[in-house]
């Protein structure tokens, strides 16, 4: 038995059917629907938005040196060898792929990269890191990392163009670079030796370039605190985006 609510929603539905392909007609009178050629309308192509299976912009050297387990990438590409100008994007793999989050301005190294950072060569170190471990002078955001709160965050001074410092290191998260992986940002261990530098954050930005450092604008790095999350085992890559694309 057909309802009068019934015989509405198929009127709807036939409505919604036609379209403007020109498919049939909902038929509103008593007597028979007119016989009528199938449209010959082609149904338009449904697109679907697929993510990259890889990072874009990584070549295969980068690439393989991103871990299985990681599905979060903090992607830093620097303008050039030698630019302390840089960008800053968070992606996550899907099961669909790997999704970019927002492009964020950044700064790194005065002096821009290098393949073996040394201590005060003012270069950022290229290549892939693991991130587990935050902090800063402020209390902790929310983040999922480890957070170590404390008034060694304090930054004086001022920077390479005369820009203060100050607050520059309210949120930190350290780069596994030289470091011991599961300590405070303000651990000195230096596995490699202290030839090698150390002390590689995301913090930050003051305006100006770092000393090795990446640092982007206070709302974003409260941002990508509470996005990284251990359980996706979260890496850094990071360098120019010539060095990152070999």
């Amino acid at each position: 038995m057909i309802t009068r609510r019934t015989h509405v929603a198929l009127l709807a539905a036939s409505l919604f059917l036609s379209g403007c392909g020109g498919g049939a007609v909902a038929n509103t009178g008593s007597g028979p629907t007119p016989s009528r050629e199938p449209s010959r309308t082609p149904s338009p192509e449904i697109s679907v938005e697929v993510a990259p299976q890889q990072i874009p912009g990584l070549g295969p050297k980068t690439w393989a040196k991103i871990p299985a387990d990681a599905r979060q990438a903090v992607v830093v590409t620097g303008r050039g060898r030698d630019s302390s100008v840089s960008t800053v994007v968070l992606y996550e793999r899907t099961a669909a792929g790997w999704r970019a989050g927002a492009n964020w301005p950044a700064h790194n190294a005065l002096k821009g990269w290098s393949d073996r950072h040394l201590a005060g060569d003012l270069r950022s170190p290229i290549g892939v890191y693991t991130l587990t471990d935050a902090g800063g002078l402020l209390k902790d955001p929310g983040t999922k990392l480890t957070y170590d709160r404390g008034v060694g965050f304090t930054s004086p001074g001022r920077g390479f163009e005369g820009e203060p410092l100050a607050g520059s290191f309210d949120y930190v998260i350290a780069i596994n670079y030289n470091r011991q992986p599961g300590t405070s940002p303000l651990d000195w261990t230096r596995p490699l030796g202290a030839g090698r530098g150390g002390g590689i954050w995301l913090h930050v930005d003051h305006g100006g370039p770092t000393h090795g450092c990446v640092s982007i604008a206070e709302n974003h790095m409260k941002e990508l605190l509470l996005a990284l999350d251990p359980d996706l085992h979260p890496v850094v890559v990071m360098g120019d985006a010539k060095s990152l694309a070999g």
